[in-house]
């Protein structure tokens, strides 16, 4: 298994109506509205990293009124 959080800036205003859009995509574990440079962040999780930007990534970034997001891979160390 395989996590990452998505950090997630979105147009003024949208940041509650992409949080819940965001929720309804397979993959996603967690989602959270913030303050600060990210509006959104988003813990996902795959079977494998392939999975993870196919499925979850991939679905997070055409999410309607998102303008940038930054993927950070978990790391077991």
């Amino acid at each position: 298994m395989v996590q990452a959080y998505i950090l997630v800036q979105t147009e003024v205003g949208m940041a509650a109506s992409v949080a819940d859009a965001v929720a309804e995509i397979d993959g996603v574990v967690r989602v959270d509205t913030v303050t600060g440079p990210y509006d959104v962040v988003i813990l996902t999780e795959a079977a494998t990293v392939e999975d993870l930007g196919a499925s979850v990534v991939g679905k997070v970034q055409r999410v309607a009124g998102i303008t940038r997001t930054l993927t950070c891979s978990i790391l077991k160390i």
